[in-house]
Protein backbone atom coordinates (compact mmCIF):
# COMPACT_ATOMS: atom_id res chain seq x y z
CA UNK A 1 0.00 0.00 0.00
CA UNK A 2 2.77 2.57 0.84
CA UNK A 3 4.24 1.77 -2.82
CA UNK A 4 1.18 2.95 -4.46
CA UNK A 5 0.80 6.16 -2.37
CA UNK A 6 4.67 6.60 -3.56
CA UNK A 7 3.64 5.76 -6.80
CA UNK A 8 0.52 8.59 -7.04
CA UNK A 9 3.00 11.13 -4.90
CA UNK A 10 5.45 10.99 -7.78
CA UNK A 11 2.44 11.46 -10.24
CA UNK A 12 0.93 14.67 -8.73
CA UNK A 13 4.16 16.06 -8.12
CA UNK A 14 5.12 15.75 -11.93
CA UNK A 15 2.28 16.91 -13.35
CA UNK A 16 2.64 20.18 -11.62
CA UNK A 17 6.01 20.53 -12.15
CA UNK A 18 5.01 19.97 -15.89
CA UNK A 19 2.49 22.64 -15.39
CA UNK A 20 5.04 25.15 -13.64
CA UNK A 21 7.63 24.54 -16.05
CA UNK A 22 4.94 25.84 -19.18
CA UNK A 23 4.13 28.72 -16.72
CA UNK A 24 7.65 30.03 -16.28
CA UNK A 25 8.63 29.05 -19.75
CA UNK A 26 5.80 31.68 -21.22
CA UNK A 27 6.72 34.29 -18.36
CA UNK A 28 10.46 34.12 -19.94
CA UNK A 29 9.10 34.57 -23.38
CA UNK A 30 7.16 37.26 -22.82
CA UNK A 31 10.14 38.96 -20.67
CA UNK A 32 12.27 38.71 -23.56
CA UNK A 33 9.79 40.10 -26.13
CA UNK A 34 9.34 43.31 -23.43
CA UNK A 35 13.16 43.95 -23.09
CA UNK A 36 13.56 43.22 -26.94
CA UNK A 37 11.26 46.57 -27.69
CA UNK A 38 13.23 49.13 -25.91
CA UNK A 39 16.42 50.73 -27.66
CA UNK A 40 19.58 50.07 -27.24
CA UNK A 41 22.22 52.01 -26.21
CA UNK A 42 23.32 52.12 -30.83
CA UNK A 43 19.15 53.26 -30.87
CA UNK A 44 18.33 49.95 -32.93
CA UNK A 45 14.73 48.67 -32.27
CA UNK A 46 14.28 44.93 -31.53
CA UNK A 47 11.35 42.86 -31.32
CA UNK A 48 10.09 39.54 -30.39
CA UNK A 49 10.97 37.47 -33.70
CA UNK A 50 7.93 35.82 -35.83
CA UNK A 51 6.00 34.82 -39.25
CA UNK A 52 4.03 36.35 -40.86
CA UNK A 53 1.73 36.54 -44.38
CA UNK A 54 0.51 39.69 -46.55
CA UNK A 55 -2.84 39.00 -46.80
CA UNK A 56 -4.34 38.91 -50.87
CA UNK A 57 -7.40 38.41 -52.48
CA UNK A 58 -7.72 35.08 -54.84
CA UNK A 59 -10.61 32.54 -55.42
CA UNK A 60 -11.71 29.97 -52.94
CA UNK A 61 -13.30 27.26 -54.30
CA UNK A 62 -15.51 25.72 -51.27
CA UNK A 63 -15.27 21.97 -51.30
CA UNK A 64 -16.41 19.65 -48.98
CA UNK A 65 -15.09 16.08 -48.18
CA UNK A 66 -17.19 13.39 -46.81
CA UNK A 67 -17.10 10.05 -47.49
CA UNK A 68 -19.43 7.12 -49.27
CA UNK A 69 -19.93 3.57 -50.55
CA UNK A 70 -19.52 2.84 -54.36
CA UNK A 71 -23.26 0.28 -55.43
CA UNK A 72 -24.02 -1.63 -58.60
CA UNK A 73 -25.90 0.83 -61.12
CA UNK A 74 -28.37 -2.48 -61.24
CA UNK A 75 -27.81 -5.24 -58.80
CA UNK A 76 -29.82 -8.55 -58.29
CA UNK A 77 -29.67 -12.05 -56.94
CA UNK A 78 -30.88 -14.91 -59.35
CA UNK A 79 -33.13 -17.09 -58.11
CA UNK A 80 -35.64 -19.42 -59.60
CA UNK A 81 -39.65 -19.09 -59.22
CA UNK A 82 -40.28 -22.95 -59.59
CA UNK A 83 -38.52 -25.92 -58.30
CA UNK A 84 -37.01 -28.61 -60.40
CA UNK A 85 -33.89 -30.30 -61.46
CA UNK A 86 -31.09 -28.01 -63.35
CA UNK A 87 -30.74 -29.68 -66.55
CA UNK A 88 -28.12 -26.59 -67.78
CA UNK A 89 -25.91 -24.09 -66.70
CA UNK A 90 -25.29 -21.56 -69.92
CA UNK A 91 -23.19 -19.27 -68.26
CA UNK A 92 -19.46 -18.90 -66.91
CA UNK A 93 -18.66 -17.47 -63.41
CA UNK A 94 -17.39 -14.30 -63.77
CA UNK A 95 -18.08 -13.40 -67.18
CA UNK A 96 -20.73 -10.39 -68.84
CA UNK A 97 -23.98 -11.71 -69.85
CA UNK A 98 -26.68 -9.71 -72.34
CA UNK A 99 -30.02 -8.79 -71.35
CA UNK A 100 -32.19 -11.61 -71.98
CA UNK A 101 -29.85 -14.74 -72.37
CA UNK A 102 -30.53 -17.75 -70.92
CA UNK A 103 -29.00 -18.53 -67.87
CA UNK A 104 -30.43 -21.51 -66.21
CA UNK A 105 -33.09 -24.11 -67.64
CA UNK A 106 -34.80 -26.74 -65.07
CA UNK A 107 -36.44 -29.52 -66.13
CA UNK A 108 -40.03 -29.25 -67.92
CA UNK A 109 -40.93 -32.68 -68.92
CA UNK A 110 -44.06 -32.48 -66.60
CA UNK A 111 -45.13 -29.32 -67.51
CA UNK A 112 -44.45 -30.30 -71.02
CA UNK A 113 -46.53 -33.28 -70.90
CA UNK A 114 -49.21 -31.09 -69.30
CA UNK A 115 -49.35 -28.47 -71.90
CA UNK A 116 -50.05 -31.07 -74.40
CA UNK A 117 -52.68 -32.67 -72.63
CA UNK A 118 -54.67 -28.93 -72.44
CA UNK A 119 -53.89 -28.20 -75.56
CA UNK A 120 -55.52 -31.58 -76.89
CA UNK A 121 -58.93 -30.74 -74.77
CA UNK A 122 -58.68 -27.78 -75.85
CA UNK A 123 -58.81 -28.04 -79.65
CA UNK A 124 -61.58 -30.73 -78.83
CA UNK A 125 -63.19 -27.74 -76.86
CA UNK A 126 -62.78 -25.34 -79.81
CA UNK A 127 -64.61 -28.26 -82.54
CA UNK A 128 -67.75 -28.88 -79.73
CA UNK A 129 -67.83 -24.70 -79.69
CA UNK A 130 -68.03 -24.79 -83.53
CA UNK A 131 -70.51 -27.30 -83.97
CA UNK A 132 -73.02 -25.73 -81.33
CA UNK A 133 -72.37 -22.40 -82.88
CA UNK A 134 -73.91 -24.27 -86.37
CA UNK A 135 -76.54 -26.31 -84.37
CA UNK A 136 -77.88 -22.66 -82.45
CA UNK A 137 -78.05 -20.97 -85.63
CA UNK A 138 -80.39 -23.94 -87.28
CA UNK A 139 -82.29 -23.51 -84.14
CA UNK A 140 -81.74 -27.05 -83.42
CA UNK A 141 -79.88 -26.28 -79.85
CA UNK A 142 -80.75 -23.32 -77.06
CA UNK A 143 -78.90 -20.58 -76.45
CA UNK A 144 -77.61 -22.08 -72.57
CA UNK A 145 -76.53 -24.90 -74.65
CA UNK A 146 -74.16 -22.83 -77.16
CA UNK A 147 -72.97 -20.53 -73.94
CA UNK A 148 -71.53 -23.65 -71.66
CA UNK A 149 -69.55 -24.98 -74.91
CA UNK A 150 -68.25 -21.73 -75.25
CA UNK A 151 -67.62 -20.83 -71.06
CA UNK A 152 -65.65 -24.89 -71.65
CA UNK A 153 -63.77 -23.63 -74.38
CA UNK A 154 -62.56 -20.36 -72.82
CA UNK A 155 -61.66 -22.07 -69.16
CA UNK A 156 -59.07 -24.46 -71.51
CA UNK A 157 -57.65 -21.70 -72.91
CA UNK A 158 -57.03 -20.32 -69.72
CA UNK A 159 -55.89 -23.04 -68.24
CA UNK A 160 -53.77 -23.33 -71.14
CA UNK A 161 -52.14 -19.71 -70.41
CA UNK A 162 -51.22 -21.04 -66.59
CA UNK A 163 -49.12 -24.25 -68.13
CA UNK A 164 -47.44 -21.89 -70.30
CA UNK A 165 -46.70 -19.34 -67.99
CA UNK A 166 -45.40 -22.10 -65.24
CA UNK A 167 -43.41 -23.68 -68.28
CA UNK A 168 -41.57 -20.10 -69.03
CA UNK A 169 -40.53 -19.71 -65.36
CA UNK A 170 -38.18 -23.05 -65.71
CA UNK A 171 -36.16 -21.07 -67.60
CA UNK A 172 -33.91 -18.33 -65.95
CA UNK A 173 -33.05 -14.95 -68.34
CA UNK A 174 -30.50 -12.31 -67.63
CA UNK A 175 -33.34 -9.10 -66.72
CA UNK A 176 -29.88 -7.00 -67.68
CA UNK A 177 -26.82 -6.81 -69.42
CA UNK A 178 -24.29 -7.06 -66.70
CA UNK A 179 -21.15 -8.79 -64.75
CA UNK A 180 -22.37 -12.09 -63.04
CA UNK A 181 -20.55 -13.46 -60.44
CA UNK A 182 -20.01 -16.86 -58.72
CA UNK A 183 -22.33 -19.43 -58.72
CA UNK A 184 -23.75 -21.63 -56.04
CA UNK A 185 -25.60 -24.77 -57.92
CA UNK A 186 -24.52 -27.11 -60.27
CA UNK A 187 -25.89 -29.06 -63.50
CA UNK A 188 -28.44 -31.88 -61.37
CA UNK A 189 -29.31 -29.95 -58.43
CA UNK A 190 -32.16 -29.43 -57.30
CA UNK A 191 -33.24 -25.61 -57.44
CA UNK A 192 -35.69 -24.49 -55.41
CA UNK A 193 -37.11 -20.50 -54.47
CA UNK A 194 -35.04 -20.14 -51.67
CA UNK A 195 -31.95 -21.28 -53.66
CA UNK A 196 -29.50 -18.29 -54.52
CA UNK A 197 -28.16 -18.59 -57.94
CA UNK A 198 -25.75 -16.34 -58.40
CA UNK A 199 -25.40 -12.45 -58.73
CA UNK A 200 -25.98 -10.36 -61.64
CA UNK A 201 -25.03 -7.00 -61.35
CA UNK A 202 -24.28 -3.98 -63.74
CA UNK A 203 -21.55 -1.95 -62.78
CA UNK A 204 -20.71 0.53 -65.63
CA UNK A 205 -21.61 3.31 -64.71
CA UNK A 206 -21.61 3.02 -61.09
CA UNK A 207 -23.80 4.43 -58.35
CA UNK A 208 -21.65 6.33 -55.46
CA UNK A 209 -23.99 6.92 -52.64
CA UNK A 210 -22.79 9.60 -49.81
CA UNK A 211 -24.59 12.37 -47.34
CA UNK A 212 -23.75 16.07 -47.11
CA UNK A 213 -24.99 17.75 -43.71
CA UNK A 214 -28.34 19.60 -43.95
CA UNK A 215 -26.31 22.99 -43.65
CA UNK A 216 -25.14 22.20 -47.43
CA UNK A 217 -28.23 21.16 -49.14
CA UNK A 218 -28.95 24.27 -50.97
CA UNK A 219 -25.21 24.39 -52.75
CA UNK A 220 -26.12 20.65 -54.52
CA UNK A 221 -27.95 20.36 -57.24
CA UNK A 222 -28.15 17.82 -59.91
CA UNK A 223 -25.24 17.24 -62.45
CA UNK A 224 -23.26 18.96 -59.87
CA UNK A 225 -19.18 17.19 -60.45
CA UNK A 226 -18.10 15.12 -57.74
CA UNK A 227 -14.29 13.85 -57.75
CA UNK A 228 -13.49 10.77 -55.53
CA UNK A 229 -11.03 8.22 -54.77
CA UNK A 230 -11.00 5.00 -53.57
CA UNK A 231 -8.17 2.69 -51.91
CA UNK A 232 -7.32 0.55 -54.84
CA UNK A 233 -6.14 2.95 -57.38
CA UNK A 234 -4.03 5.96 -57.38
CA UNK A 235 -5.82 8.18 -58.88
CA UNK A 236 -9.35 10.56 -59.17
CA UNK A 237 -12.64 9.73 -60.45
CA UNK A 238 -15.55 11.93 -61.42
CA UNK A 239 -18.60 11.60 -61.30
CA UNK A 240 -22.07 13.60 -61.34
CA UNK A 241 -24.70 14.10 -59.04
CA UNK A 242 -28.52 11.99 -60.49
CA UNK A 243 -30.41 11.74 -57.49
CA UNK A 244 -31.19 13.32 -54.40
CA UNK A 245 -33.38 12.81 -51.13
CA UNK A 246 -35.88 14.37 -51.34
CA UNK A 247 -36.37 14.51 -47.24
CA UNK A 248 -33.36 15.37 -44.67
CA UNK A 249 -32.65 12.30 -42.77
CA UNK A 250 -34.26 13.12 -39.21
CA UNK A 251 -31.51 10.98 -36.68
CA UNK A 252 -28.38 12.14 -38.67
CA UNK A 253 -29.57 15.76 -39.89
CA UNK A 254 -27.80 14.44 -43.18
CA UNK A 255 -29.60 14.37 -46.88
CA UNK A 256 -28.65 11.52 -48.75
CA UNK A 257 -27.29 11.80 -52.75
CA UNK A 258 -26.40 9.78 -55.55
CA UNK A 259 -24.07 10.11 -58.02
CA UNK A 260 -23.21 8.38 -61.75
CA UNK A 261 -19.59 7.60 -62.34
CA UNK A 262 -18.34 6.08 -65.67
CA UNK A 263 -16.31 2.62 -64.98
CA UNK A 264 -15.97 1.71 -68.54
CA UNK A 265 -12.65 -0.72 -67.59
CA UNK A 266 -14.56 -2.42 -64.52
CA UNK A 267 -12.08 -0.69 -62.27
CA UNK A 268 -14.06 0.41 -59.13
CA UNK A 269 -16.22 -2.39 -57.62
CA UNK A 270 -19.78 -2.34 -56.04
CA UNK A 271 -19.46 -2.05 -52.18
CA UNK A 272 -15.26 -0.13 -51.87
CA UNK A 273 -15.15 2.97 -49.81
CA UNK A 274 -15.01 6.16 -51.45
CA UNK A 275 -13.33 9.39 -50.27
CA UNK A 276 -15.78 12.10 -52.55
CA UNK A 277 -14.72 15.95 -53.00
CA UNK A 278 -17.37 18.24 -53.53
CA UNK A 279 -16.76 21.43 -55.11
CA UNK A 280 -19.74 23.79 -53.47
CA UNK A 281 -18.92 27.18 -54.95
CA UNK A 282 -16.24 29.77 -55.86
CA UNK A 283 -15.78 33.01 -54.10
CA UNK A 284 -14.08 35.81 -56.15
CA UNK A 285 -11.68 37.80 -54.09
CA UNK A 286 -11.90 36.09 -50.85
CA UNK A 287 -9.20 36.93 -48.01
CA UNK A 288 -7.83 33.44 -47.21
CA UNK A 289 -5.22 32.91 -44.27
CA UNK A 290 -3.28 29.87 -42.18
CA UNK A 291 -5.36 28.07 -39.61
CA UNK A 292 -2.84 28.84 -37.30
CA UNK A 293 -3.05 32.10 -37.29
CA UNK A 294 -6.62 32.34 -35.75
CA UNK A 295 -6.44 32.78 -31.89
CA UNK A 296 -10.54 31.50 -30.56
CA UNK A 297 -11.76 33.67 -27.54
CA UNK A 298 -14.72 33.52 -25.52
CA UNK A 299 -16.80 36.21 -28.26
CA UNK A 300 -15.26 34.63 -31.09
CA UNK A 301 -12.42 34.61 -33.17
CA UNK A 302 -9.06 37.14 -33.77
CA UNK A 303 -5.76 37.27 -35.46
CA UNK A 304 -2.50 39.30 -34.65
CA UNK A 305 -1.72 41.72 -37.35
CA UNK A 306 1.84 43.99 -37.40
CA UNK A 307 1.71 47.65 -37.92
CA UNK A 308 4.25 50.29 -37.15
CA UNK A 309 6.65 47.36 -36.11
CA UNK A 310 3.87 46.36 -33.55
CA UNK A 311 1.39 43.33 -32.95
CA UNK A 312 -2.45 44.28 -33.09
CA UNK A 313 -5.40 42.43 -31.82
CA UNK A 314 -8.14 42.33 -34.61
CA UNK A 315 -11.43 40.83 -34.01
CA UNK A 316 -12.37 38.79 -37.26
CA UNK A 317 -15.71 36.64 -38.57
CA UNK A 318 -14.71 34.10 -40.34
CA UNK A 319 -16.02 30.95 -42.92
CA UNK A 320 -15.14 28.22 -44.52
CA UNK A 321 -12.25 25.91 -42.79
CA UNK A 322 -10.04 23.53 -44.95
CA UNK A 323 -7.61 21.60 -43.91
CA UNK A 324 -4.62 24.03 -43.88
CA UNK A 325 -6.93 27.88 -44.49
CA UNK A 326 -9.53 29.62 -43.07
CA UNK A 327 -12.00 32.49 -45.02
CA UNK A 328 -12.14 35.87 -43.73
CA UNK A 329 -15.29 37.12 -43.89
CA UNK A 330 -14.65 40.73 -42.16
CA UNK A 331 -11.78 42.17 -39.66
CA UNK A 332 -8.90 42.00 -42.49
CA UNK A 333 -8.06 44.14 -45.22
CA UNK A 334 -6.00 43.05 -48.68
CA UNK A 335 -1.96 44.12 -47.53
CA UNK A 336 -2.37 43.78 -43.50
CA UNK A 337 0.37 41.72 -42.27
CA UNK A 338 -1.28 38.77 -40.41
CA UNK A 339 1.17 36.99 -37.69
CA UNK A 340 1.46 32.93 -37.81
CA UNK A 341 3.60 32.06 -34.99
CA UNK A 342 4.39 33.54 -31.26
CA UNK A 343 0.93 33.33 -30.21
CA UNK A 344 1.42 32.37 -27.18
CA UNK A 345 4.15 35.20 -26.46
CA UNK A 346 2.05 38.29 -28.27
CA UNK A 347 0.00 40.45 -26.31
CA UNK A 348 -1.25 44.10 -28.00
CA UNK A 349 1.34 46.57 -28.93
CA UNK A 350 4.69 44.00 -28.53
CA UNK A 351 7.61 45.30 -30.74
CA UNK A 352 7.66 42.37 -33.54
CA UNK A 353 10.35 41.96 -36.18
CA UNK A 354 7.92 39.90 -39.15
CA UNK A 355 9.65 37.45 -40.98
CA UNK A 356 7.33 37.49 -44.19
CA UNK A 357 6.65 34.45 -45.77
CA UNK A 358 4.69 33.07 -48.73
CA UNK A 359 1.01 32.81 -48.41
CA UNK A 360 1.31 29.53 -50.60
CA UNK A 361 3.40 27.83 -48.26
CA UNK A 362 1.76 28.61 -45.12
CA UNK A 363 -1.21 27.22 -46.98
Amino acid sequence: MKVKYIIYTLIVLGVAYLIYYRIDANKKIAAEGASMGGKGKTGATKGLQVEGIVVTAGDFTNDLEVTGTLEANESVELRSEVSGLITSINFKEGAHVSKGSLLVKINDRDIQAQLQEALTKQRLSATNENRSKQLLEKGAISQEEYDTSLADLQSLKAQTQLIRAQLAKTAIYAPFSGKIGLRSVSVGGYLTPATPIANLSSIDPLKVSFSIPEKYIGQIKPDSEVTFTTDGFNKKFTGKVFAIEPGINTQTRTLQIKALAPNANNELLPGSFAKINLSLSTIKNALLIPNEAIIPVLKGKTVYISKDGKAQQVNVEAGTRTSTQILITSGLNIGDTVLTTGAMALKPDTPVNVTVVNHKSKI
